[in-house]
């Protein structure tokens, strides 16, 4: 009751209460086939079923095979499209944005109460950031700002590096470090083009960006993909769709900078 349409209800998964989301419907897809498959995912510490018509396959992708779609594409299906893969026999296989599903569904990383207690940073800087998801973005967008910060929004890692690279040649141009221009970059880890792992890597190996601070904030929030985005040179870890603990780590940077 007084749910969206997409929404079939629950089961019990396990002594869990799962809800459903049937998501041919969720797509626009009126006349799909039978959905007699429930895919039960796990996703930013929120479990949910997705009924579908059948399940193909399983593949596991390199993200540097995973593209951004074209703008008309993202843009007639709501940005439901979030990426885009080439399979070995030519097919094309589009990425859904699951977050953008679940903050439309259950309406999980959406309120004005979700940024109550933010403060406002005592400093001006600039954060660049990097997330596919259009959820993300937006909610990135309203913590930086009820921080009162200046941004720079990318939508993958190779977007953000190649802003990062425009920023360094502004930054020897004018004689001051590139941390005078950005000075913290917040990075998703799954995107398409550029992952985040890749990215930090690329800023840690480039000695102009020696006092640029990076913060990972993924959805995947496992002591294990912690641990790897550390791994890889990232200052700090901070799970997604938690606005005042972002806003606290973005605090503390800035603190101990």
């Amino acid at each position: 009751p007084n749910m969206t349409a997409a929404i079939e209800g629950m089961v019990n998964l396990r002594g869990e209460m799962v809800p459903v989301i049937h998501l041919p419907h969720f797509c626009g897809i009126v006349d799909s086939e039978p959905t007699n498959f429930m895919i039960a995912t796990e996703f930013n510490q929120h479990v949910q079923g997705l009924l579908v018509c059948s399940v193909d396959n399983i593949r596991r992708v390199s993200w540097d095979d995973v593209k951004s779609p074209p703008p008309m594409l993202s843009a007639n299906v709501s940005g439901l499209v979030t990426a885009v893969t080439k399979l070995p026999d030519g097919r094309l296989v589009m990425i859904l944005d699951v977050e953008k599903i679940l903050a439309e569904t259950a309406d999980f990383y959406k309120g004005d109460d979700l940024y109550e207690g933010i403060k406002q940073s005592a400093q001006t800087f600039t954060v660049l950031f990097a997330d596919d998801s259009s959820v993300a973005r937006t909610q990135i967008e309203q913590t930086l700002r009820h921080m009162k910060l200046d941004y720079i929004s990318t939508t993958n890692g190779k977007e953000a590096w190649n802003k990062l690279q425009e920023l360094a040649g502004q930054a020897e141009a004018r004689g001051v470090d590139v941390s005078s221009i950005v000075s913290i970059v917040l990075t998703d880890v799954e995107m398409p083009e550029m992952d985040g792992y890749v990215l930090t890597r690329k800023i840690r190996a480039d000695a102009r960006f020696s006092k640029v601070r990076v913060v990972m904030h993924s959805s995947l929030s496992a002591e294990t993909n912690k641990q790897m985005g550390m791994g890889v040179g990232a200052d700090a870890y901070v799970a997604k769709f938690k606005p005042l603990e972002l806003s606290a780590m973005l605090h503390k940077i800035i603190t101990d900078r």
